[in-house]
C-alpha cells in the first residue's frame, strides 16, 4: 500500500522514498530548539588565521587554524580553536558570532539569556527540593533517635 502511495506521489521511476523521507523529518525534529539568531554580512566582519594555543605540542604550535572573528560596527571579537580544521573553526566562529550579537541586540530580552535563566532556575529548584528532602530526613532521624513512636498501631474495640 505504501509502494502505492508513494508511486502516486512521487511517479512511476524508481522507489526513491528512502532518500526523499530522510531529511525532512530530521530537519522538522531539530526545529524545537531553533533561534532566530542574525545574520551575518561578510563586509562587516574581519577574519584573521593565527597559530592556535594549549595542548597538542607541535602540531598546535606549526597550524594557523585558529579563527579570530571581528564584527566591526559592534567590535565584538570571537576566537575560535576548538577543532583542527579550519573550516570548521570558521563555522563555529559564525555561530558563536550569531549568538554574541543576538545577545547584543537583544539585552536581557534576548532568547539565549532567557534559555539560559530558565535552566539556572530549574537547576535552583532542584537543589531546593533536595535540601528540603535532606532536612525532612535529618528531623525524622532526630525524633527516632529522641524516641518519637511511628509504629502502626491496631485499633482493638
Amino acid at each position: 500500500m505504501s509502494s502505492l502511495l508513494l508511486r502516486i506521489c512521487y511517479g512511476f521511476g524508481p522507489p526513491l522514498h528512502r532518500q526523499l523521507f530522510k531529511w525532512p523529518f530530521v530537519l522538522a525534529a531539530g526545529k524545537k530548539d531553533h533561534i532566530d539568531l542574525p545574520v551575518l554580512n561578510e563586509e562587516d566582519l574581519e577574519e584573521q588565521f593565527v597559530r592556535g594555543s594549549g595542548p597538542g605540542g607541535q602540531a598546535t604550535n606549526k597550524t594557523s587554524n585558529c579563527v579570530v572573528l571581528k564584527h566591526l560596527p559592534t567590535g565584538i571579537v570571537v576566537k575560535c580553536h576548538q577543532t583542527r580544521s579550519v573550516n570548521n573553526n570558521r563555522k563555529l566562529a559564525r555561530d558563536i558570532l550569531r549568538e554574541k550579537l543576538e545577545v547584543e541586540y537583544n539585552g536581557e530580552e534576548s532568547e539565549l539569556l532567557r534559555r539560559q535563566r530558565e535552566s539556572m532556575q530549574r537547576k535552583q529548584d532542584k537543589r531546593r527540593k533536595v535540601n528540603e528532602n535532606i532536612e525532612k530526613k535529618r528531623r525524622f532521624k532526630e525524633t527516632l533517635n529522641a524516641g518519637g513512636d511511628f509504629s502502626i498501631k491496631s485499633q482493638e474495640p
